[in-house]
C-alpha cells in the first residue's frame, strides 16, 4: 500500500536524489510528516510556520491542485500520486 510522491529538482539534494517517493495513504498532511521523518528539513521547504502549505509551493493530488481539494486535510489513497511543484518567479 503506498502514494507516489513526486520529489522536485531543487528538494531532490534531501531524498538522496529520489524522484518518487512512497509513502503511507492518509492525507497530504501525513504525507508531509512522513517525507519530514525521513528527510528530515523537507518540511520547513515545504509548509511555513502554521503548517500550510507555502504559497509558492503547488501540491496536486492525481493531477488537482490542493487549494481546491481541502488543502492538507486532502485525503489520498493507495495508487494516488503526489507531485510537489515549487512555482517558478519570472519577471
Amino acid at each position: 500500500m503506498s502514494v507516489k510522491v513526486r520529489i522536485p529538482t531543487p528538494l531532490r539534494k534531501l531524498t538522496s536524489e529520489a524522484e518518487v517517493v512512497e509513502v503511507k495513504p492518509g492525507t497530504v498532511g501525513s504525507v508531509i510528516t512522513e517525507l519530514q521523518l525521513r528527510y528530515p528539513g523537507i518540511r520547513e521547504r515545504l509548509v511555513d510556520e502554521v503548517g500550510e502549505v507555502r504559497r509558492f509551493v503547488n501540491v496536486y493530488v492525481n493531477e488537482e491542485d490542493i487549494r481546491f481539494l481541502q488543502n492538507n486535510a486532502t485525503p489520498v489513497k493507495e495508487g494516488d500520486e503526489i507531485s510537489i511543484i515549487p512555482a517558478i518567479a519570472g519577471g
